[in-house]
């Protein structure tokens, strides 16, 4: 052991690198323990404040195991307890408690699906190969199920960042604008634009199967009337021109920086003079370290994808201005992880 010290009662202190090791070994009780309660719904049976034994009442559960799992959620920071009683944390009571407007416990549908969880199962062969397996073409595989399973389990999850991009494309919010959406998924990022200028209109890209569920959410906003659809591939189907705005939220992550490029030379043509490309994704600093979401991100990639990666915005610079755009700069969208890139033509 490189720590000798003695704590108090006389036995050796534990390294901060063991418990970095346990932790790190041990995260899945986290990620189970914190399935378990969504699963159980016991955000929702806590309420206003409840026992082990009522909790355990609502859930239909055993009061042990209630108590057990509550404490194991408070030492996590999604519950508090004072005495035997355990209550909400505000973050837990707005986001998971079924009923809340941005209730995201449905999200664990994608986000602990097979499809996004099974290429960690054998990482080390991935990353002796560099690349995730690509039989079938992988979760890019055309009309991949996962998609539209993605497509509404996240819709809660994206609600608010899509709200603030919309907030940052522009003040006036009389603008008219044409708006394609890319890869569009659940459809809220251009939802969102489609809700804050009520003269815009929007085209959202994607396969037919997940083009289903932006329709739907497109009609439950109120925007069905402005929203329009292309079916199929973003890099086969015919776009279309003389837009405004093109959103790229949380698409070019999952390709090499030569599709990437491609890719955004299509995005150029389809621009107006003077209209503007804008870049949503997990961005990490030049250091590909900090922040240290996006260092897992690009685990995340190398697990799932053939050539996937989180790029750096100097990586995405160098593309735009090969591509033609004029200029590049890049804003956090915060709270979320999220950092937007505006590229204008």
């Amino acid at each position: 052991m490189s720590v000798s010290e003695e704590d108090r009662g006389g036995q050796k202190a534990q390294p901060p690198f063991l418990d970095l090791f346990m932790q790190t070994v041990h995260a899945f009780h986290r990620t189970e323990g914190l399935r378990a309660a969504i699963q159980l719904d016991v955000f929702s049976a806590v309420g206003g404040g409840a026992d082990a034994e009522e909790i355990a009442r609502r859930c239909r559960a055993s009061p042990r195991g209630i108590r057990i799992l509550c404490d194991f959620l408070v030492t996590l920071g999604f519950l508090e307890k004072e005495k035997d009683r355990y209550t909400l944390t505000r973050d837990s009571k707005t986001f998971l408690v079924k009923g809340s407007p941005y209730y995201i416990g449905g999200s664990l549908e994608f986000m602990l699906s097979p499809a996004t969880t099974d290429g960690f199962k054998n990482l080390a062969t991935t990353v002796r190969n560099g690349s995730a397996p690509s039989e079938g073409g992988g979760i890019l595989a055309p009309d991949h199920p996962v998609w539209v399973t993605y497509a509404r389990a996240m819709t809660p999850m994206v609600r608010m960042p899509a709200e603030w991009l919309a907030s940052m494309l522009g003040a006036d919010t009389r603008q008219s604008w044409k708006v394609l959406d890319v890869a569009a998924g659940h459809g809220l990022f251009g939802i969102a634009v489609a809700r804050r200028y009520p003269n815009s209109r929007v085209v959202a890209v994607d396969w037919q199967s997940i083009l289903s569920v932006a329709r739907e959410n497109a009609v439950s906003e109120g925007v069905s009337e402005r929203y329009s659809v292309i079916a199929g591939s973003a890099f086969e189907v015919e776009l279309g021109g003389d837009y405004d705005v093109v959103l790229i939220p949380n698409f070019l992550h999952h390709f090499d920086l030569r599709t990437i490029e491609s890719f955004l030379s299509r995005v150029y043509m389809a621009l107006k003079p003077g209209g503007r490309a804008v870049i949503l994704e997990v961005i990490p600093d030049e250091d590909r370290i900090t922040p240290e979401i996006s260092v897992t991100f690009s685990l995340i990639m190398l697990a799932s994808t053939q050539a996937g990666n989180a790029y750096t915005f100097s990586e995405y610079q160098r593309i735009l201005g090969r591509v033609g755009f004029k200029k590049s700069e890049m804003h956090p969208l915060p709270p979320s992880p999220f950092r937007i890139v505006f590229a204008q033509k």
